[in-house]
């Protein structure tokens, strides 16, 4: 029975800038949205498909000789007016028409395939689950993938960031998330480039926010033998990944990436798909379904079981002075959180990870609590007759009383009594849980407990006092006297990102949060590095709304991902970066001290990180003395249309 042709795709000649080009040499020019390999003979001029047909080597990088353009891979020969190989070889080269004309040099080429590719699709479902930003690299196993994101950012569906080393992308992408509640995703190349992800992944997993991770991958025809950057990523990323699958065949691709979104937002944790060098290749598959959220994702405002909640409320009723102690899971419900503590006129306590959910200045306001808070927090705590822990997951860094009455609220089951037994445990939505426990409770009446608490504020801000004019025994400033003049300076909504180290404990310790200031950290995982990564996510996220983003690190911290105070400069990024440069990773110093251990390979050779940061196109304030902190930091928080970045020569102390 006969058959149809196929038809054949529509030509089109293309003018295109050839730079003057002497006999017997080749270069590579895009004509019509493809690359083509063009020469000059002393035939005339030719035209060959820039990809060889052996493995895709680059034709435009070749040479001529013996009257054959030479593959540079591995030294095919063609015809450069024909694409013919030499006798006794069947590997041919795409061969296009071209002409020399008066206004310049024209090529006939195939009219580009402007249908949808299966890429193209799956990032449809990408943006239409609400995905706007990404971060990553651009690379050889990742070029299909990559170009549907370059065309739905010309849409203005999504903004891309292409950063210089992957590790900040992850971590960006998690500031990203745990700033807003949703996924930001990052992209890379096979092996290396996406074994770079690990970190950054691993510091979203462990403190429950969702993240996207898109890597590229070798050829399937090659995966098993041990490909160049074959790495089995199903299996590297194993641990990690909350859901991870390869994308193999176009039937289901679209629902995978419906899915990958779906274990990310659901579950609060890194969805992966891998992504075959040849899959992205692959058309768009003819009337693909729809892949909604909606319909997908319950909502998540849980009431608790009736029974639970009474014995919550008659626990709290109970007592003469109640705590409530907020951790990061109740930080979306900050406002909720504040009106329960008003309402039962009792005083709030955050961990450290949810630093700010009550801004200082509040009369209820106790600070952090743990290892990086103060002692207003503790006493509190400590002479209190019943908690009220919210979002709280009890790590020991954090140190809540165990001896204390505890009703514990979360929506994760597991964390609830995670590390032992608590008196109430109520499992339901922290919002909605607060609300009827509101409605439920009496009013209360505490002035002993707000003076208590104005009390041991006033004996802390006088500690504090005392610190702020210490100088080490090389005249270095105390953290103390930095995070006063930063808090001065700070908008009330800035969103704040910290890095580990001595700087972190001293932020704790030091700095006061007012208005609807966020703290982000890389907090179970305490990955050094995270600060000026992550305000790049949280630079994203909040890009456009005026918002002032800061982050804070220490030398060892900034150093780890310095490079990408370019990416900032590349995107205009208002970041101000405050850097606490002691020359040495100064908490290290201080464990070994406290192990009775020499400190020993813990100093650090910097640059002048300011001249650094001008270097970069951003601004740079070095800060020696008291005198110079204030100005510095104002002059920093004034830019806006590039990184700015101040380096506080500061002391290794705390106390």
């Amino acid at each position: 029975m006969a058959t149809d042709p196929v038809p054949s795709p529509a030509r089109a000649w293309v003018r295109v800038d050839v730079p003057d080009l002497d006999v017997g040499r080749v270069t590579t020019v895009v004509a019509g949205g493809r690359a083509v390999a063009v020469t000059r003979t002393e035939d005339g001029w030719g035209a060959l498909d820039n990809h060889c047909p052996h493995q895709g080597g680059p034709l435009g990088d070749g040479q001529l000789e013996g009257g054959y353009l030479i593959c540079p891979w591995h030294a095919y020969e063609y015809h450069p007016c024909s694409g013919r190989p030499p006798q006794g070889f069947s590997d041919g080269a795409t061969a296009y028409p071209v002409e020399e004309r008066d206004d310049g040099l024209w090529i006939e080429v195939p009219e580009a395939d402007r249908s949808p590719t299966l890429m193209d699709q799956m990032v449809d479902v990408m943006c239409d689950w609400g995905v706007d930003t990404v971060f990553g690299m651009v690379g050889h196993s990742n070029l299909g993938l990559a170009e549907a994101l370059r065309k739905a950012e010309a849409d203005g569906r999504l903004r891309f960031f292409g950063i210089r080393h992957e590790g900040a992308g992850a971590f960006a992408a998690s500031g990203y998330a745990k700033l807003t509640g949703r996924p930001a995703a990052c992209l890379t190349i096979a092996g290396p480039g996406a074994t770079n992800l690990l970190t950054g992944l691993w510091d979203a997993k462990v403190d429950r926010v969702p993240i996207l991770a898109l890597t590229g991958q070798v050829q399937t025809q090659v995966l098993g033998p041990g490909a160049f950057q074959e790495v089995p990523l199903a299996e590297a990323f194993s641990a990690v990944a909350e859901w991870s699958q390869t994308v193999l065949t176009p039937g289901n691709a679209t629902e995978l990436m419906a899915l990958a979104l779906k274990h990310a937002e659901v579950q609060r944790d890194v969805a992966h798909l891998i992504f075959p060098d040849d899959v992205q290749d692959l058309p768009g598959v003819d009337d693909p379904p729809s892949r909604p959220k909606a319909g997908r994702v319950a909502a998540s405002a849980v009431a608790p079981p009736e029974a639970d909640l009474a014995a919550a409320v008659a626990l709290l009723e109970r007592a003469e002075r109640p705590a409530i102690i907020a951790g990061n899971g109740a930080r979306p419900f900050r406002d909720d959180v504040l009106a329960l503590a008003e309402h039962l006129d009792a005083p709030v306590i955050t961990t450290f990870k949810a630093k700010g959910l009550v801004p200082d200045d509040h009369p209820l306001a106790c600070g952090v609590l743990g290892r990086s808070g103060i002692p207003v927090a503790s006493m509190t705590m400590g002479r209190s007759d019943a908690l009220l822990v919210l979002g709280a997951s009890f790590s020991n860094h954090t140190g809540i009383a165990t001896y204390v009455p505890t009703v514990q609220v979360d929506l994760d089951r597991m964390t609830l009594g995670k590390f032992h037994p608590v008196d109430v445990p109520v499992w339901g939505d922290i919002g909605r849980t607060v609300a009827l426990l509101r409605a439920a409770l009496p009013a209360g009446d505490r002035p002993d407990l707000r003076r208590a608490v104005a009390g041991r504020w006033e004996r802390w801000r006088a500690e504090k006092a005392k610190r702020r004019d210490l100088l080490d025994g090389q005249g270095r400033l105390h953290p103390a006297l930095v995070f006063d003049a930063l808090g001065a300076v700070v908008p009330d909504d800035a969103a704040i990102c910290c890095d580990v180290g001595n700087n972190t404990y001293s932020f704790g310790h030091f700095f006061e949060c007012r208005g609807r200031q966020d703290v982000i950290m890389s907090g179970y995982l305490g990955s050094i590095g995270f600060g000026f990564a992550s305000a790049m996510g949280a630079w994203a996220a909040t890009r456009g709304s005026g918002r002032k983003v800061v982050s804070i690190s220490g030398d060892g911290g900034f150093g780890q991902y310095l490079a990408d105070f370019t990416t900032a400069v590349k995107y205009g990024m208002g970041i101000t970066h405050v850097l606490l440069d002691n020359g040495e990773l100064a908490k290290i110093s201080r464990e070994q001290v406290s192990a009775l251990h020499p400190v020993w390979q813990t100093s650090l050779v910097n640059p002048d990180f300011a001249e650094y940061a001008r270097l970069c196109g951003g601004e740079g304030y070095s800060v020696t003395t008291a005198d110079e902190l204030a100005p510095a930091l104002e002059a920093a928080m004034a830019v806006t249309d590039r990184p700015s970045l101040v380096a506080v020569r500061s002391s290794n102390r705390d106390v």
